[in-house]
């Protein structure tokens, strides 16, 4: 990693001759590719490291022929030599996901959804002109065997590990109908691909786009389907239909034509349901069988999206033994199997978190039940040893990006998560009452504040169980209200 760090320090220094004050490593997500922030006196940049030159290639090439075109993606300041780093604008961390999550269905979060929408028009169709495919990492276009491919895998790894049980061969003769039918659409432009209210970051109230770089030429409506049928936004019927209008209005001005609205919106049909199941099949693959667990829980968000559509929506083409499955897979007890149980007034479960420092001891389990939880921090990176963070805990941002971007803490906790989860669900299950929970470190300062805040947010958010968070030390010094 120091030699990653090493290379970008270079490769800015070849950029720009600004005094770089930190080279941080911004959380990973799903992506392979690693990311860093640079911190200068003056601004902040975002660098990129990844192994995968065709793909650096395609995201370097996609966004230099936008940028040309006025859309709202990054610039592109420099590439080293071996084209595995680069250097972009930075627009933030805050995505339209985020302003959703933490504003509701407000005017000020559609009209944000409204300006992605617009600005997603202009990249398909203006961006589309001129623009080589051959930079595109796999197919050059979204037809029929790339459609194909996308119903595979999730026949694979999200429809098969369901085990039940259908005909193969009449599945296949559906999935060919299918993919032959889309492969027909009318207008086809630039794919974003992966076009999601997470790949949005908003800065200064406008949207910026970013991870186009699986684009190809497709259908104009499959990235508005990706972006108004993301399990995790939950976008209400009125917020589809809406917004689908709004973008159908937005291509015809950036065409300046007219188009048959009727035929737009059943091919858009046809395109939500491939992207349900591209979505399902990521769930599957990362979730059954990575055993990720924030993939796991999307299941039923995924799966109820789908049980939607199939009651509400039509594709224009006849498919029997599909959509006899797809009607199986979304009842109530296979959507059930995935979604974790929640604490309510009749299952009351309390969680007693702790925070500790080694030197005074492990914190006594006043409910009477021995047991629980009590995990060691001091195996990770400890801030406390950093001269400007001595004085701080681990509920300072400073603190919090060291831990997040500098250390291992982001798969300690997730595998902590993993460990408590299936104690906190069984309890539930059980009506069990309390549960302790504590971490420990050499001072109680950082790292355990830090793990403790984080446990006490996934069991509220995961299974609304109610916590009782203590930092032992802390509380001794009046530095932090718990």
């Amino acid at each position: 990693m120091q030699q990653i760090i090493d290379d970008i320090k270079t490769l800015f220094g070849s950029y720009s001759n600004e005094k770089i004050l930190n080279v941080g490593k911004i959380p990973q997500s799903g992506s392979i590719r690693i990311y860093f922030r640079i911190v200068t006196e003056r601004q902040t940049y975002i660098a990129a490291y990844g192994d995968n030159v065709k793909e650096n290639r395609a995201f370097i090439y996609f966004s230099r022929q936008f940028k040309k075109c006025d859309c709202p993606v990054p610039e592109i300041y420099a590439v080293n030599r071996t084209e595995t780093i680069y250097i972009l604008e930075d627009f933030g961390d805050v995505s339209l996901l985020n302003k959703l999550e933490e504003n509701g269905y407000n005017d000020n979060v559609y009209a944000l959804f409204q300006k992605s929408l617009k600005a997603l028009a202009r990249l398909q169709i203006a961006g589309d002109k001129n623009l080589d495919y051959n930079f595109s990492i796999t197919s050059k276009e979204f037809g029929k065997q790339a459609i194909l491919s996308d119903l595979l895998y999730f026949k694979y790894y999200f429809l098969d590990a369901l085990q039940l049980p259908y005909d193969k061969e009449k599945m296949l003769n559906d999935f060919d109908r299918l993919s032959e039918y889309l492969a027909e659409a009318d207008h086809k432009y630039f794919m974003f691909r992966d076009f999601q209210s997470r790949n949005i970051l908003i800065k200064n109230e406008e949207p910026h786009f970013i991870d186009y770089q699986g684009g190809m030429k497709g259908a104009l409506q499959y990235d508005v389907a990706s972006m108004l049928w993301q399990a995790k936004a939950n976008l209400n019927d009125d917020w589809k239909n809406n917004l689908l209008e709004y973008y159908i209005d937005c291509v015809e001005e950036v065409l300046q034509e007219k188009i048959d609205r009727t035929r737009f919106i059943n091919q858009y049909n046809g395109y939500v349901l491939i992207r349900l199941m591209q979505v399902l099949g990521a769930y599957g693959f990362r979730g059954l069988f990575e055993r990720k667990a924030h993939f796991l829980t999307s299941i039923p968000l995924g799966l109820k999206n789908l049980k939607w559509f199939l009651q509400n929506k039509k594709t224009g083409i006849e498919l029997p033994e599909y959509e006899r499955m797809l009607n199986e897979i979304v009842k109530d007890e296979i959507i059930q199997r995935y979604e974790p149980v929640q604490a309510t007034k009749e299952n009351p479960l309390t969680v007693y978190i702790n925070s500790f420092s080694y030197k005074n001891g492990i914190p006594n389990d006043e409910s009477g039940n021995g047991g629980g939880f009590v995990f060691d921090c001091r195996g990770i990176l400890n801030p406390g040893r950093i001269e400007e963070f001595k004085k701080q805990t681990g509920r300072d941002k400073a603190v919090k990006d060291y831990l997040e971007q500098q250390t291992k803490m982001p798969g300690f906790l997730n595998s902590i998560f993993d460990v408590v989860d299936i104690t906190v669900e069984d309890y539930i299950k059980r009506n069990f009452s309390s549960l302790m929970v504590s971490f420990g470190c050499t001072g109680g300062q950082h790292r355990s504040v830090y793990a403790a805040d984080a446990l006490a947010r996934h069991l509220r958010n995961k299974f609304n169980a109610k916590v009782e968070l203590r930092h032992v030390e802390q509380e001794k010094k009046n530095w932090i209200n718990a």
